[in-house]
């Protein structure tokens, strides 16, 4: 199957523009599954992109015009763009070492026109934000477990071999499509000669914690290498962003509270609370503006009750309160609605969730041949992306950007994920059939209409019932981009009006719907 640059995906219908009915406005002929027809191109005053949970429509673009002010509706939405919400940074997947390889292994031209689909502004949806590992991670390549300092002692700092060969070169060629990209960078480890006390040691008696231990799995940072842990944290920065990749923000330790993961280190909130106030002065000192995020892990802090409300625990101390620029997240446990206290008690910090992966355990529950996309596809947006955003959510980033039809390759150490999927899935046979899977839809949903710089705004209005939900942004080019999610089994008109004009659109049962117009 040759990969489009229209960015959608398996299916493609002939669409032709329409001027919508007040209350149940014209749907595109979608076609029918597994046709690979080019779209017609209109212009309209609206964008449309829709996905259906059932698959009969993916990310299939079409478009409308507008209507003129009308009479006041039950389902219309209300809203003034001088009434702002969060500033959001984008969406994007992890460039992990696993899907690296991967495209690395695709034809140039089939691995351009992929990139480009996905972070092109002009051509693709232009998602701009990623996710990275500081080293290793469960998705490295072969027995390598790693950092940029596995040798004691700081003067032994170099970029790892493996990154050179994998990241950097996927880096390089999707920053030449968008130079504006965001990286987050994430350690599953620090250096080995750095750990001390054991792999399920707790406390915080010091000469337990000096102790040398002697595995990738676990273990804590030893007390007298914390200034030089921060030190290599910079290096790393100055080290990427020398090579042209912008270093965003970091993390201090990916999923802290997991003894269990190949590659890990336990990082509980007082060890984090104490890093960071070395590592936000060392940051300074370098003269780098990389923001520094608390947690990236569960919403549910891994059950450990003594690890609740992680980072406002940090908060409350402030002087390592100013050098946080908010917390990240996971949802392998717990709930969105963990947010909830986070936001309202610091709505100035921000919120980032950072990973969520398909797998066997969520995407093949039930048996279900190919992946559980019905009701996945519109869950899983439900949760991560509305539920983040609706709580100050400034961005998400999902696990593995590309893994082959065997769920890798990944580390083969105890720990690593060997159920995972990756945002799309490559056909080793060929490295050119591509499959792209729910978490895809979800990128290029929130990118395609959803740019770096806009603002969620507020909104009245429409009383939404459970299961459909409605966000509105203004984007830095005044476009007002909007994303919905049906979860209903019937189709829901909804309408936007201001003094000029009116939007019109009847969403389909169990769907995914991005639009965008200009004000």
């Amino acid at each position: 199957m040759k990969i489009s640059t229209i960015f959608i995906s398996g299916i493609l219908g002939c669409l032709c523009a329409c001027n919508c009915a007040p209350d149940k406005p014209e749907q595109p002929d979608n076609g029918s599954q597994g046709e690979l027809n080019p779209p017609v191109e209109q212009v309209n005053d609206v964008t449309v992109y829709q996905t259906y949970a059932d698959k009969r429509g993916l990310f299939v673009k079409s478009g409308f015009d507008f209507s003129k002010p009308g009479s006041m509706s039950p389902y219309q939405v209300t809203y003034d763009k001088s009434k702002t919400l969060q500033e959001i940074d984008g969406f994007g997947l992890a460039v992990t070492t696993a899907s690296c390889y991967n495209l690395l292994k695709m034809s140039q031209e089939d691995r351009t026109e992929f990139l480009t689909e996905l972070f092109s502004k002009e051509k693709g949806v232009g998602s701009s934000l990623i996710r990275v590992a500081i080293g290793a991670s469960d998705f490295c390549i072969g027995e390598n477990n790693y950092t940029w300092c596995d040798n004691e002692g700081l003067e032994n700092f170099a970029v790892h071999p493996e990154d050179k060969e994998y990241l950097f070169p996927v880096l390089k060629e999707i920053y030449a499509i968008n130079p504006d990209v965001k990286i987050i960078g994430s350690p599953w480890s620090c250096p080995q000669w750095m750990k001390g006390g054991s792999r399920y040691y707790e406390g915080y008696d010091e000469a337990t914690l000096e102790t040398r231990f002697n595995s990738w799995t676990s273990g804590r940072l030893r007390p007298s290498c914390y200034d030089d842990y921060a030190e290599y944290f910079v290096k790393w920065i100055q080290t990427m962003e020398a090579e042209g990749f912008d270093i965003y923000a970091v993390t201090m330790q990916n999923e802290p509270l997991n003894h269990g993961n190949s590659m890990s280190l336990y990082m509980p909130w007082k060890d984090q609370l104490k890093f960071i106030k070395l590592l936000g002065p060392a940051i300074e000192k370098a003269g780098l503006d990389t923001k520094i995020m608390l947690f990236d892990h569960n919403y549910n802090y891994d059950g450990k009750s003594d690890q609740d409300n992680y980072p406002l625990n940090i908060y409350a101390d402030p002087e390592a309160e100013k050098w946080a620029a908010g917390s990240a997240w996971h949802n392998y446990g717990g709930s969105v609605t963990e947010l909830d206290e986070i936001y309202r008690t610091y709505p100035d910090k921000g919120i980032w969730f950072t990973e969520a992966s398909i797998g066997e355990w969520n995407y093949d529950a039930d048996g279900i041949v190919g992946g559980r996309f019905d009701p996945f596809v519109l869950d899983e947006f439900s949760n991560v992306f509305m539920g983040t955003m609706a709580r100050g959510g400034k961005g998400v980033t999902y696990w593995n950007l590309m893994l082959d039809q065997n769920k890798g390759p990944f580390s083969p150490h105890d720990g690593s994920c060997k159920t995972c999927y990756g945002g799309v899935t490559i056909n080793s046979t060929n490295y050119k059939t591509i499959t792209r899977n729910a978490h895809w839809y979800h990128v290029a949903h929130a990118s395609a209409v959803v740019k770096p710089g806009a603002r969620r705004l507020e909104t009245g209005g429409f009383s939404m019932q459970a299961g459909f939900e409605c966000q509105m942004f203004l984007n830095p080019d005044n476009t007002i981009g909007v994303l919905i999610c049906n979860r209903l089994n019937q189709d829901q008109p909804i309408i936007f009006a201001n003094t000029k004009f009116t939007v019109k659109y009847s969403v389909p049962a169990k769907s995914l719907v991005s639009l965008l117009w200009q004000e």
